[in-house]
């Protein structure tokens, strides 16, 4: 039976992913610190979709841990869904090392820490996919968020260099570019509903680029176009707006 591995499985779109992937007959690997939180969804996902789910803890940010993690678990997966993030306060982190190293970090580094060893293992079996959750924040630099968006960068050009390298070996990955999610990390925020997405959508989104082998995928849609447009202000007029 198939099965998927998600990084991160406490947050709202991970959950969601779960939900997606079980329904469709999928076995669960739920991956996150204190692991004794994920069981009430482990529990859930198994009575409801008659699948086997499992619990594991993973910290993102424990370097060294994370091929001893993968090694591990309890079965290799099929695909692997690398969803945690960290949208953290870009003021404080200017003038606060600590919360801009927690945005780097947990964003990028321990994204590219884990996914190098899961890359590495898919190559050698000639097959896998990996699914790694970026944003549309990475797309330009903004002064609201750029330590954030700055993470997400690197991450968005890393699984570019990933899907290059991986395909020669029959795996596949794909960047997933959301924009705004309604979620408890943006409760709170004046997001406008009609560029706003359920975690629900985004998971069902992400079943079906996953399945289709597709490269990239904005989520909602239009957040293609609305980047396009922010990317093509010149700079010397982007530098005095405020984004």
């Amino acid at each position: 039976m198939s099965s998927i591995l998600i990084l991160g499985a406490m947050s709202d779109v991970a959950q969601a992913l779960a939900h997606e992937y079980a329904k469709n007959g999928y076995n669960i690997q739920l991956a996150a610190r204190q692991k004794e939180r994920l069981e009430p969804l482990q529990k859930d996902l198994e009575i409801r979709y008659n699948i086997k789910a499992v619990a594991v803890e993973f910290d993102a940010l424990n370097f060294t841990s994370h091929f001893d993690f993968y090694k591990n678990l309890p079965y290799e997966p099929n695909m692997v869904a690398c969803v945690f993030g960290y949208l953290g306060d870009t003021a404080k982190g200017l003038t606060n090392w600590k919360e801009a190293e927690q945005i780097l970090h947990i964003n990028y580094t321990g994204a590219v820490s884990i996914l190098n060893v899961i890359a590495s293992n898919m190559m050698e079996r000639k097959h896998g996919t990996i699914i790694g959750i970026s944003s549309v924040a990475g797309e330009r630099g903004r002064q609201s968020n750029f330590l954030y968006g700055s993470a997400k960068a690197g991450f968005t050009a890393y699984l570019s260099g990933l899907r290059n390298k991986c395909f020669h070996s029959g795996v596949h990955v794909l960047t997933v570019k959301p924009g705004f999610i309604k979620t408890s990390m943006t409760q709170g925020m004046p997001l406008n509903p009609k560029l706003t997405a359920t975690p629900q959508k985004i998971a069902k989104d992400i079943f079906k680029a996953a399945a289709k082998k597709k490269n990239v995928l904005f989520s909602l849609w239009m957040w293609k176009y609305i980047m396009r447009i922010i990317t093509s202000i010149p700079e010397g007029m982007f530098k005095k707006m405020k984004m």
